[in-house]
């Protein structure tokens, strides 16, 4: 099956974290991406599965030579992707004045955390800093204080997904237009956007500003993990009345004995109902028996655990490559009409290769429309 993106092509100058992160995503499409690394540069072989489906040319971007070289191979891109802080390509002279001049069709994708613009472009900072600023990581923890949802909701839920959907969509409108458009991915932005469910609950006076007091942030006893016998835990998703009825007929409760779970003022007393019976047994008995049912309980399954999980093993969700890495295989899926469970995708790696074998390849080949 032909991937959707076939046909684009990328030239990533290479970083750590979303900007990178994106672009595996997007060769996992189909692009045909060329990252531009400086000599000697280790990235590529530390992070072997993140850089796969690229080709990786070393240069020295402080070269006038091989900044021309570079100029070259973005005359005949589709997409530019770079993630500096504002102002560092244009030092280079590779900035949007210089690459439209010459491809007026380009795609130049900017991820940053702050943005082109605002008081704190040129300042330093993280996914635990870009998601504080937004109201995110005060919503996030337990009520003694904050804790950082590992890097998944600043770097790459509201950073390495937005500038994706921002390179589409601009691909998609250069079909009407014929011209190429600057994407400004910022993290703060994309953040921001994530959470405009919990901005909605707010504004309707659903949601409480302080943790641990709402239905999504672990103080519903219905919407929480609990500890098992074997030091184990379970999620507990039942918010829905018919799912919350599942959960208690599998801990054998009964629901008219049971504190109200729709006031708040009792959450505690169920939970600690709730916490005892979990507790009775092992994590692997509340598997066996929540399995089958939609009471929405799930076993807590480790990083290493989770590959060998029946439906994750079964989608090769996350699979084991024979170097013995794990890795999460390229999402979403595609599939043709009639065919159910579509193509399974095969392991692929990086390149080290040189512009000009890059441009052969890219002269001899048909560039995307």
């Amino acid at each position: 099956m032909t991937k959707p993106l076939e046909g684009v092509r990328i030239v990533e100058f290479a970083g750590l974290g979303p900007a990178p992160h994106a672009c595996m995503v997007l060769a996992d499409l189909g692009a045909d991406i060329v990252r531009i690394e400086r000599p000697n540069n280790i990235d590529h072989q530390a992070f072997q599965h993140t850089l796969r489906g690229r080709s990786i040319v070393e240069v020295d971007l402080k070269s006038e030579s091989d900044r021309y070289e570079i100029l070259d191979l973005i005359s005949h891109a589709d997409v530019l992707v770079e993630g500096f802080r504002p102002g560092v390509m244009e030092r280079l002279e590779l900035g949007p004045d210089h690459t439209f001049a010459m491809n007026p069709r380009l795609i130049y994708a900017r991820m940053t955390g702050w943005g082109q613009h605002g008081p704190m472009a040129q300042r330093a900072g993280h996914d635990i800093n870009y998601i504080s600023l937004t109201g995110a990581l005060h919503a996030i923890g337990t009520t003694d204080q904050p804790m950082p949802p590992l890097n998944l909701v600043g770097d790459y839920g509201g950073g390495s997904m937005m500038l994706v959907v921002g390179v589409l969509s601009a691909l998609y409108e250069r079909e009407r237009t014929g011209e190429g458009k600057i994407v400004d991915a910022a993290m703060v932005d994309g953040v921001s956007v994530l959470i405009q469910q919990i901005l909605e609950f707010m504004s309707k006076g659903m949601w409480n500003d302080t943790r641990e007091t709402n239905f999504l942030d672990g103080a519903a006893p219905y919407y929480r993990t609990y500890r098992c016998a074997d030091g184990g835990y379970v999620a507990v998703g039942a918010i829905e009345p018919p799912f919350y009825s599942q959960l208690l007929a599998g801990l054998g409760l009964d629901e008219e004995e049971l504190p109200d779970r729709n006031d708040p003022r009792c959450w505690k007393a169920l939970a600690d109902i709730l916490a005892a019976r979990f507790a009775a047994n092992d994590r692997d008995h509340w598997t066996t028996i929540f399995g089958g049912t939609d009471a929405c309980v799930t076993p807590v399954l480790s990083i290493e655990e989770a590959h060998r999980h029946e439906h994750i093993a079964a989608r090769r969700s996350i699979i084991r490559s024979e170097g013995g890495s794990l890795i999460g295989t390229p999402a979403p899926r595609f599939q043709s009409h009639g065919d159910r469970e579509g193509t399974e995708e095969s392991e692929s790696s990086t390149t080290v290769t040189t512009i000009t074998d890059v441009l052969d390849s890219w002269v001899v080949s048909k560039p995307a429309s």
